[in-house]
């Protein structure tokens, strides 16, 4: 007979395990599961490693004021953003002179009225939130710090500290200040800047804290919500933990320990005398520096010969520094130059006859920076693997657009073209060149 072409024909019947298969087959089973406890206790176990790690106190020294690390700050007229021809071009100048500042590493950027209490009160004030508080000033002052203060806060940050605003309009044209502050979700420093939050604690002697990480971390003191802060964090603590505990530290401090620069602040005078008078630090400047045409020769000077504590740089603005002195009914001094400990000419021998503030800006702080000989000096940054680095990704996007075209370029064959004649002269150049129009 034949067999069935039924489905039960072709139906595979499962062969039968023998008494050893069938322990085998369990003791692989039993292992298994062993193997999934084990890998989930060993997971737990590092979790709370994870966790004591983040919430190991913080060390923060006091450090007494003769080690301090000495300061440089320039001080630049608002009235140069009205020199511009156009919103577009004032956002990037006051872009300009942020990268300046942070390419040389300002620790604070002063912007002035060089046009006097005359001119404030016919024109339409604004008001910017400073590290003094609320100061009214200006528009063009008020633009100018914003952008500035913009500039310098962490990506992170800015959606807290900076609502819509007109000023503000055009910074998406800017370049990035690319600081080393600027820190990734990712980056394992243990600085950060953050903003207090109002999550509710446990009790009322501590905060949370965004600092840009998946979870707020917690700090051991009580402050208001919506307060920018410096915060340090247990060496070595993982991101992702949800119990970091961290400590409330001054702004200069990161630099103080680790040599990294930190940024800068913002402060608005509105007069040059203003600029010395409300210095922040204690004891004000210890060496004042003017910028003009007329002064000395900054390649006289001996190198390491300017030593400060704090320094001061001023620029002038479209006419230089003697505006704001005419302006300022509070100076009682013949000449611009008698402010100054050193009035200096950073750009000798120029070919144009004017040198805009931007550029006065990158060049003195280029002059000045083997003159100048701060009294502490910031450590060598040598954590560069901790913070992000820039990559320059012009090549990785040329082959990348490369490789999302659908064909390869076409390849031109080489073509031998047959010699002219001799007895034919060449054509000339001013008739090969006409050939185009023809």
């Amino acid at each position: 007979m034949k067999p069935s072409s039924g489905k039960g024909a072709n139906m595979h019947v499962p062969k039968k395990l023998t008494e050893r298969q069938k322990i085998e087959r369990k003791e692989m089973k039993r292992k298994k599961k062993q193997d999934r406890l084990l890998k989930r206790v060993q997971r737990e176990f590092e979790q709370v490693e994870r966790d004591k790690a983040a919430e190991v106190e913080v060390k923060v020294e006091a450090v007494p004021a003769a080690e301090l690390v000495s300061t440089l700050s320039i001080a630049v007229p608002g009235s140069i953003l009205d020199n511009a021809q156009s919103p577009e071009l004032r956002t990037y100048l006051a872009g300009q002179i942020a990268r300046a500042a942070c390419i040389f590493q300002v620790d604070e950027v002063v912007v002035f009225d060089d046009c006097g209490t005359g001119n404030q009160a016919t024109e339409k004030l604004g008001t910017v939130d400073t590290s003094e508080g609320s100061t009214s000033a200006r528009r063009c002052c008020v633009q100018l710090a914003r952008i500035l203060q913009y500039l310098e806060c962490p990506q992170y940050l800015r959606k807290f500290f900076f609502p819509i605003h007109n000023d503000l309009k055009f910074c998406g044209l800017l370049s990035p200040l690319d600081s080393q502050h600027h820190l990734r979700q990712a980056s394992e420093f243990q600085f950060r800047e953050g903003i207090v939050t109002n999550k509710p604690t446990k009790n009322d002697k501590s905060s949370f804290v965004n600092v840009g990480l998946l979870n707020d971390v917690l700090v051991d003191t009580h402050l208001d919500p919506g307060v920018r802060v410096t915060v340090k964090m247990p060496p070595g603590v993982d991101l992702k933990s949800k119990k970091i505990r961290a400590k409330v530290v001054p702004p200069a401090q990161p630099r103080q320990e680790t040599g990294i620069y930190w940024g800068y602040t913002v402060r608005i005078a509105n007069s040059l005398s203003q600029v010395f008078t409300k210095s922040p630090y204690k004891g004000g400047y210890d060496m004042t520096i003017g910028t003009s045409d007329t002064g000395t020769n900054v390649q006289e000077l001996e190198p390491q010969s300017l030593k400060y504590k704090h320094a001061l740089v001023v620029f002038g603005g479209v006419l230089g520094l003697e505006p704001a002195l005419d302006n300022d009914n509070k100076l009682n001094v013949d000449s611009v130059e008698q402010l100054f400990d050193q009035y200096l000419n950073t750009v000798p021998r120029q070919g144009s006859r004017t040198v805009r503030t931007e550029e006065a800006i990158l060049i003195s702080l280029a002059a000045l920076g083997e003159k100048l000989d701060p009294t502490v000096k910031p450590k060598e940054f040598t954590s560069f693997e901790a913070i992000p680095q820039s990559q320059d990704t012009g090549i990785q996007q040329y082959a990348f657009n490369e490789k999302k075209r659908k064909q390869p370029p076409p390849v031109v064959e080489s073509v031998t073209l047959p010699e002219p004649p001799q007895n034919v002269e060449a054509t000339s150049a001013s008739d090969d060149d006409m050939s185009r129009f023809d």
